[in-house]
Order: C-alpha cells, then structure tokens, then sequence
C-alpha cells in the first residue's frame, strides 16, 4: 500500500495573497468625517437648532449639567406622569427619569392629531423608483 505524506497547515505558515495586501493598503477610511455642509438661511431660521454655535452650547450644556439638560428637554414630552429623578446611575447601569410614566405612541402620534400638525407629513415611504406614500398624522391615527 502507498504512503502520502501530508503537510501540517501548523508547521507551515500561510502567506497572505498579493492581491489582497495590496488592496488592503489602498482603502481610504471615511470614519472620521471632518466636512460641514451648511444648510441654507431659510432651513436654519425654520429648524428646532438654528446654528451650530447654538448646537455645541446645547453640547456642552448636556456635559456639564445632564441632569438640568435633560430635565429641560423632557418636559417637551408629555408625561402621565412627572419623574422623581432625572437619572440614578450605579455603574454600568444607568435609569432615566425615575418614576415617571410616558406613552411614546402618544407623544408620537396621537397629540399631533388634535394640534395644527396633524394634517403635516408624519411618515413618508419610499419604495421602488417613483413610488411613495404620505402619510399624515391623521392618516397614521385612523389607520
């Protein structure tokens, strides 16, 4: 009967393809994205953050008083009911607004239904090539 012999893959080590080293070193990484496209006056005038020094106050703000900026920020949602604590963090767990009771359905959709949203574009859906749908606040809410 023959013998094989036979390789261990571990005795020999592999080399990596020339093709792919070479491409590896070609990738030009875009995770660090340094450009600022501003938008026009119109939109900023219109938009809830109307400039990016107004942007990086709010930032920093959220930084160096959480509490007091997300204690702000919330009470544009409506609450069922009000928290006792903005946030308890014991390390690496964090709970937000202790106590307190929301309805996200609610604060998305239905109180833009009895305001002068609730004819305004809530969702809108892209399919294929020239196929959308609008859907309004009310239209969401009826159906």
């Amino acid at each position: 009967m023959p013998t094989r012999k036979t390789t261990s893959s571990r005795s020999t080590p592999r080399k990596k393809p020339a093709a792919k080293k070479a491409a590896s070193q070609n990738i030009e990484s875009h995770l660090k994205e340094r450009r600022v496209f501003k938008p026009l006056k119109a939109f900023s005038e219109e938009a809830h953050i109307k400039s990016m020094a107004q942007y990086k106050r709010m930032h920093r703000e959220s930084l160096n008083q959480p509490d007091k900026f997300w204690n702000k920020h919330a009470q544009e949602l409506d609450w069922f009911k009000k928290w006792n604590k903005v946030c308890s963090w014991k390390a690496p767990f964090a709970k937000w607004f202790v106590g307190g009771k929301l309805n996200v359905s609610y604060n998305c959709l239905d109180r833009h239904v009895n305001s002068p949203r609730r004819h305004k574009a809530a969702l809108i859906w892209e399919g294929e090539p020239g196929e959308t749908k609008v859907y309004t606040y009310q239209r969401l809410y009826t159906e």
